[in-house]
């Protein structure tokens, strides 16, 4: 089925009539006057003599991400198009919108946006098993969950599936894609290029869905807390959208805009009085599209005009990025730093611990170490590790030569001090154990529900414990005889879209008290009294083990992250708890 450009299809009014319909249902009794709004220009009416491009209806079953789901979608082919180059894409949810196609045609025709291919997608749902019940709809689950799953459903299932249908060659440089939607639509826009900004850089966001409905109302803080991303977005709303038991729409998307803007993003709004439909953002989306694509095809970067305001760079250097440092294991993990700033990680599938000289060169240092992990060097010099398949401490000597020093002791992680007395995590058994110097493993903590990373801070007077299952990790001041007192959940940890664990795991210090762990979202960043100023995404999207820094000023942020290690020069320097204790400047309340 084939309709021109310009054509609508009334099954789409309909659609995004009864959307529009059932957000609307919360709002007050309709006000005597409506709002004005603009209405759309020349550009977003045919005009003679622009070229054509052609609107192709096409149909998708075969998700695997959203198992059972059929939906409609319509492909948008300009007539300019070289069909043997990667061709720049841009997606929409909820079908055609916004005179899309017709404005197409006149922004391609007059050079001012590049030939593109537009993909309408409508939401899935899950046909009813007969006459008597209703399709299961699953536009709010793919649209306002805030996870990876609507992007990757994008880029690995339905881009894929419309260019092999319909003999097109679609770029995947970021660059070249953008994506926009409406309401719930345009949140699922923004967690695409959010989670995703390897797939797309470029964002229209209208009437944004940024409440508290699956997690929406968390992005601006998870924009004023993480490491900025690529990615360009227009914001549209109006003073009278809704406003009902999930929050107000208009305070949600000023909200995004501080946030954004605090962040040093690349981004415009553009506010008006309408209500929660799309008629203000089919006038701008002309002008909306210039913008986004006014540059192009230079590449969106992060935090360009190094306007961020962010606590992320009292840690980060600007332009310092991720360098990969080695990879090609089954699992890495362990990092532990001697007094040079080499750096010694664990692969414990393999059985084998690897060192990372000041020179970047990676060597073998111990082969059958019965899964070694839970590393941290002591004062006397031995790099002391957990053999986690025989369930012993071992202690190697700088030639890797290794002897046992306890028994019968299954550790997650480990952290020495300057005095020599040992603390690990036993994460099966909800323990805390020390090894005092020259002693016998004692328990000194029980009922964390998974204890993961153990760390001291600088001044070593409190021991961190971080919890890979809750969301809170704890803190304990340790006694004179080693023993543990006071014990506190103290470092909230921002968690992924209904997850059901933190992964909080390894962990390290700076000289100035800043606690860094290692969790699904990335490293993130506390102060002294447990407060995440700062989120560090991992390169990868694997799991992130563990954090250390390094280097011959132990300055140098280096993680283990799924079969890789990467690492990154920082503005600040790690401690190393087996050297004598510091103490740092008192917290910021």
């Amino acid at each position: 089925m084939r309709y021109r450009s310009g054509m609508r299809s009334s099954y789409f009014i309909v659609a995004l009539t009864v959307v529009i319909g059932v957000a609307n249902a919360s709002m007050p009794a309709a006000r005597q006057t409506a709002p004005t709004q603009p209405s759309p220009g020349p550009d977003s009416e045919v005009q003679p003599g622009t070229p054509t491009g052609e609107v192709i209806k096409g149909e998708f079953d075969k998700s695997r991400i959203y198992p059972g789901t059929w939906r409609e979608y319509w492909v948008y082919v300009p007539k300019q198009l070289d069909r043997s180059k990667p061709a720049p894409v841009m997606v929409f949810q909820d079908g055609l919108q916004y005179n899309a196609p017709v404005v197409f045609d006149n922004l391609i025709h007059k050079k001012e946006l590049p030939p593109l291919v537009g993909v309408f997608v409508m939401h899935g749902r899950v046909k009813a098993s007969s006459a008597d019940a209703l399709d299961r709809m699953n536009r709010s689950y793919e649209y306002d969950s805030v996870s990876d799953e609507y992007a990757r459903f994008l880029v690995d299932e339905l881009l894929p599936h419309v260019a092999a249908t319909h003999g097109l060659t679609l770029s995947s440089d970021p660059n070249d894609r953008a994506i926009a939607g409406n309401s719930s639509g345009a949140i699922a826009a923004f967690a695409a290029a959010w989670q995703r900004p390897d797939a797309f850089r470029r964002v229209f966001s209208a009437i944004g869905t940024y409440v508290g409905l699956r997690g929406g109302n968390e992005f601006p803080v998870l924009i004023r807390k993480t490491e900025p991303k690529p990615i360009r977005i227009f914001l549209q709303d109006g003073r009278n959208d809704l406003n009902n038991y999930t929050g107000s729409w208009f305070v949600a998307n000023q909200d995004m805009l501080s946030a954004l803007e605090f962040a040093g993003y690349d981004v415009r709004h553009e506010w008006g009085d309408g209500e929660h439909n799309s008629r203000h953002a089919t006038a701008i989306f002309p002008d909306a599209l210039r913008w986004l694509w006014h540059d192009w095809p230079k590449p969106i970067v992060a935090n360009a005009e190094r306007a961020s305001k962010q606590d992320v760079y009292q840690t980060l250097i600007p332009g310092e990025d991720w360098q990969l440092v080695s990879e090609g294991y089954r699992h890495t993990d362990g990092p532990a730093v001697n007094d040079k700033g080499e750096i010694f990680f664990s692969d414990p599938a393999n059985n084998r611990i690897h060192k990372i000289a000041l020179d970047g060169k990676v060597t073998m240092f111990a082969d059958n170490t019965n899964g070694a992990n839970g590393m941290m060097f002591g004062p006397d010099g031995r790099l002391y590790a957990g053999a986690t398949k025989t369930k012993q401490i071992v202690a190697y000597a700088p030639t890797g030569a290794a002897e046992v020093i306890a028994e019968n002791a299954a550790v997650n992680d480990l952290a020495i001090n300057a005095k020599g007395d040992l603390y690990f995590s036993d994460t099966a058994g909800k323990k805390v154990w020390l090894v005092p110097k020259g002693g016998k493993p004692r328990v000194v903590d029980e009922g964390i529900d998974a204890p993961n990373g153990v760390l001291f801070s600088p001044d070593q007077t409190l021991l961190y414990v971080s919890d890979y299952i809750g969301q809170l990790s704890w803190v304990f001041q340790i006694q004179p005889d080693g023993s543990l007192a006071h014990k506190q959940r103290y470092f909230y940890v921002h968690v992924p879209d209904a997850a059901t664990k933190s992964s909080a795991d390894g962990m390290a210090v700076d000289a100035d008290g800043r606690v860094y762990i290692a969790t699904a979202l990335g490293v993130q960043v506390f102060d002294q009294i447990g407060k995440c100023h700062a989120i560090i995404p991992a390169p990868l999207a694997a799991p992130l083990s563990n954090v250390e820094f390094g280097g011959p000023n132990f300055d140098e942020m280096y993680i283990t992250n799924g079969d890789k290690v990467y690492k990154r020069k920082t503005k600040v320097k790690g401690v190393l708890s087996w050297r004598p204790p510091i103490k740092p400047a008192p917290p910021r309340l």
